[in-house]
């Protein structure tokens, strides 16, 4: 069987991917690389989740990529307008044609001997998966698990008689006009659908088990819009760019330093958008600022639909479902002709791929982050995730930028393996994701560990990793540098060569 080898392999053609490979071509031009994508389009979340209103719940300006400027008018801007801007990212700098669609990787296996990745990947229907191998292995597949989202077990859901859905798996042309309809959750997706279904719905309610914050923002930017006038687009773009970044630093700062003051303020928020009689419990969360995300609505959507009576806010336990709504813990029946069970993502690492190292399965809950990017033992492998309380295109793109540089610096000294290493284990761990949401907390035993120093420590702070990540040296004692031995190499090329590999293209 030939193998076709390349340089790198980006797995994921969203936000992260086509982003990565724009630093590969830029820093790394002599680089042969190719993208697999295991869906038909490109685009990621962006192109996956269909449900009414959905958007980005950062601003553009640092959502968007470093390399193009986000020319909108909208700084919180919807997902059909975010997907075109990843395909005109794509078109522009010719790496829509490097995309290989419908390219689901099974399983990826780490050889020593030859300094490669081995890859089998599920092409299409095709029988029998295909073999590409690779130096670099550059995985953008993000942490959630696209074929379906988190539903819990509803007693009683069998009974049902109306529609039930998962945003995740939205009908196409689902049609809601004239009816009632129940959302269940208080995240992100739930604060988004719940105004969106409005336009049609005849009552839209919101039932959550428990609050979250809620900040409404501006969904434009006039001062962006009338700097346009003056200046280039790029200059407006960087200048909103920075104030943004520092904006959402210093609010997350402020909200560590001084919890009680934050709460403060934005239930202080909160009631002046809904009003002197609105019951306020519905938006007081027991939790702290930023122990969980920050829900935010452009220009205050949810709190308008509330203040109209279009929508209301059911603060309450599910006892289970009936044929006609859900009943509640308190005996209270919620009538409902649509439920959408808006409870959250699974989360996945590797888009579900398995991955071996020297043919032992690699468990990633057993490894620690190296600068939040690559793992304890791990080589020559990224997995480029975002901020959970930033934009996440913030931290993907210093991640692939960096791990450029790494293979640079690998080129000019002359190596061809790098792993992060912890010989003598003095790290102490800790969660790898600092959050006590739902999503998070249900993946813990999934997920990798962060250390308690650098470089192991998730610092999630932007100027932090821009001066380490942009500036500071490649070596740390922590990277270990090594190539295969002439003989070992020879061996497994034989070996390979005899069970039908070809490796000719080894360097």
């Amino acid at each position: 069987m030939s193998v076709e080898h390349l340089d790198v392999l980006i797995i994921g053609a969203g936000l992260s991917g086509v982003g990565a490979a724009y630093h590969l071509r830029k820093q790394c031009p002599d680089k042969a690389f190719a993208i697999l994508e295991g869906r038909a389009a490109l685009g990621g979340t962006w192109d996956l989740f269909r449900y009414p209103g959905v958007r980005s719940d950062s601003d553009m300006f640092t959502l968007g990529y470093n390399c193009k400027p986000w020319s909108n008018p909208l700084a919180i801007a919807d997902g059909p307008s975010i997907l075109s801007y990843i395909e005109e990212t794509a078109r522009e700098h010719g790496i829509d044609r490097k995309i290989r669609y419908q390219h689901r990787v099974l399983k990826a296996d780490w050889c020593s001997a030859t300094a490669r990745w081995t890859l089998q990947v599920q092409r299409g229907d095709e029988p029998e998966p295909l073999q590409l191998s690779c130096n670099q292995l550059l995985l953008c597949t993000g942490y959630y698990r696209y074929e379906a989202g988190y539903t819990p077990q509803f007693k009683g859901r069998e009974q049902f008689q109306g529609e039930f859905i998962h945003p995740q798996q939205w009908p196409e042309n689902f049609d809601y006009s004239g009816k009632t309809v129940v959302v269940i959750g208080s995240g992100a997706t739930a604060v988004t659908l719940v105004p969106a279904l409005t336009d049609k719905a005849k009552h839209v309610t919101m039932l959550q088990r428990s609050p979250s914050y809620v900040l409404s923002l501006p969904q434009g930017d006039p001062f962006s819009t009338w700097l346009r006038r003056f200046l280039p687009e790029t200059w407006v773009y960087r200048l909103a760019r920075t104030r943004n970044v520092a904006l959402q630093l210093g609010f997350y700062k402020l909200a560590k330093a001084w919890p009680n003051l934050v709460r403060k303020l934005l239930l202080g928020l909160a009631r002046r958008q809904l009003g002197a009689d609105f019951d306020m419990r519905h938006f007081s969360p027991r939790y702290q600022p930023w122990d969980q995300r920050v829900c935010v609505v452009p220009d205050g959507d949810l709190f308008k639909v509330l203040r109209a009576g279009k929508a209301s806010v059911v603060t309450e336990h599910i006892d289970g479902f009936t044929a006609q709504g859900i009943r509640l813990k308190s005996g209270r029946v919620l009538p409902a002709e649509v439920i959408i069970s808006a409870t959250g993502l699974e989360l996945q690492l590797f888009g579900g791929m398995q991955v071996a190292v020297d043919g032992v399965p690699f468990d990633a809950a057993k490894s620690m982050g190296y600068r939040g990017i690559m793992l304890r033992d791990l080589p020559n492998a990224a997995v480029v995730l975002g901020y959970t309380n930033a934009s996440w295109t913030l931290k993907a793109d210093l991640s692939s930028e960096y791990f450029c540089r790494l293979i640079q610096h690998m080129d000019a000294i002359g190596m061809r393996q790098c792993t992060p290493r912890d010989v003598r284990r003095e790290v102490k761990d800790a969660p790898f994701l600092d959050l006590a949401s739902g999503y998070i907390q249900r993946a813990a035993d999934k997920l990798p560990k962060q250390g308690d120093r650098a470089p192991w420590k998730l610092y999630q702070n932007y100027l932090l990793d821009l001066a380490l990540l942009r500036y500071g040296k490649v070596e740390d004692g922590y990277l270990e540098f090594s190539s295969p031995q002439g003989n070992a190499g020879a061996e497994v090329a034989g070996a390979a060569l005899d069970n039908g590999f070809d490796v000719s293209q080894t360097p």
